[in-house]
């Protein structure tokens, strides 16, 4: 009885029993994390997962679609829409002196005195009438007011000589400058505070503790700034898929023809801008423990996105302005198309523009991920940006 109990002791602690022990603990201590690319294609996965099974994001995405490509494709009818057509009585000579005017319909009538009758009993909205005295050879007789079309047709135009016939119409300056600002400033701020949204929420259920333990910092930050700017340009090519479509139903030669370069030239320029504002959106957001002060250390950003896209939309006209704001980061993707359509830029600017606004998004990506990565497990009180930033130096 005693043999078997010492040769059960023995086996209980022989080398061969441990060995399965050892074997697993060795096998946790050499598991290794994901490699960086595997990492990071599984955080771009998930944020775009998340993001494709909201709804809000969805139906703004159709929205704006839907919205873009219907305004393009009913623009070739716009003016028809709005504008009317005048009711103008005429004698024999009033309707030789409006014959070709476009904007009225003709009603004859034999005498000065039944055009009269007409336009105060409001069948006409004027009338036309010989009168030897006026220097046209004819008077419009109206009740308060005469049609415009009318009266500029009638009027005497002196000679007028074009300078620059082909010269861009400053409103339609305008338009492109806003249209393009609104674009990027939209795109930007709203990816960017999903971003931020995305970080916050993450640290503030202690979500981001477990995502850590088999990823790095690095990663993380990189995945959902990829993941966003994916979605970002689906969105923004499928709007400008939607609009190219709606000018060619229109024939709306001005998409197709005038803007395409100042567009080609967007595209790059929101591209590589967009991923510098989102890299300091995630790097905003890595600062704060709740969703409540996420809106101080993004604020500065929005600054640095809003100002000088204001500056861009005020000083569009001026060249010196324009020339400027094409070498800032935060404004190039706007005032370089303008001045592209405006053809006020030399061939290789935009290739500066470009480089510098490239050469600025990698400084901001390794700031962003210094910062991200020494504030994203940090809890209590907010970190202010000068002391991330004098962290990030040590």
């Amino acid at each position: 009885m005693s043999t078997q109990q010492d040769s059960n002791s023995v086996d209980t602690s022989s080398p061969a029993t441990n060995a399965p022990k050892k074997s697993g603990l060795a096998t946790t201590a050499q598991t290794q994390r994901a490699s960086f690319t595997t990492a990071i294609g599984l955080v771009i996965e998930r944020e775009v997962m998340v993001r494709l099974k909201s709804k809000a994001f969805m139906v703004s995405t159709l929205l704006s679609i839907v919205l873009f490509g219907a305004l393009v494709a009913v623009s070739g009818s716009l003016p028809s829409l709005f504008s009317s057509t005048d009711k103008v009585a005429v004698t024999s000579a009033g309707a030789q002196a409006v014959e070709g005017i476009d904007g009225i319909e003709l009603v004859s009538v034999d005498s000065t005195d039944e055009a009269r009758t007409m336009v105060t009993s409001e069948e006409v909205a004027a009338a036309v009438v010989e009168d030897p005295a006026s220097p046209v050879g004819v008077t419009v007789i109206a009740e308060r007011s005469a049609p415009e079309s009318l009266t500029g047709a009638l009027s005497q135009v002196p000679t007028v000589e074009l300078l620059d016939p082909h010269a861009p119409d400053p409103g339609l300056t305008y338009l492109i400058g806003l249209g393009l600002g609104l674009v990027f400033f939209m795109s930007a701020v709203t990816f960017g505070t999903t971003i931020a949204s995305s970080v916050v929420e993450e640290k503030q259920s202690r979500i981001v503790e477990i995502l850590l333990a088999s990823t790095s910092a690095r990663v993380l930050m990189f995945g959902k700034v990829l993941a966003c700017s994916i979605l970002a340009f689906a969105q923004i090519g499928l709007t400008a898929l939607s609009v190219l479509l709606g000018a060619a139903i229109s024939g709306n030669d001005l998409v197709l023809g005038k803007v395409t370069e100042p567009i080609g030239w967007f595209i790059p320029l929101f591209i590589v801008g967009f991923v510098m504002i989102a890299s300091l959106y995630a790097a905003a957001a890595s600062m704060v423990s709740r969703t409540e002060d996420l809106g101080s250390t993004s604020s500065p950003i929005m600054m640095l996105i809003f100002l000088p896209y204001m500056a861009v939309i005020l000083f569009s006209s001026n060249e010196t302005v324009m020339a400027v704001m094409s070498y800032i980061p935060f404004s190039a993707a706007v005032a370089v198309p303008m001045r592209v359509f405006l053809g006020t830029i030399e061939w290789w600017e935009p290739l500066v523009s470009l480089l510098i606004l490239a050469v600025t998004t990698i400084l901001a990506l390794l700031l962003a991920t210094r910062i991200f990565e020494r504030s994203i497990l940090q809890s209590g009180p907010k970190v202010s940006w000068k002391q991330a930033l004098s962290r990030s130096k040590k």
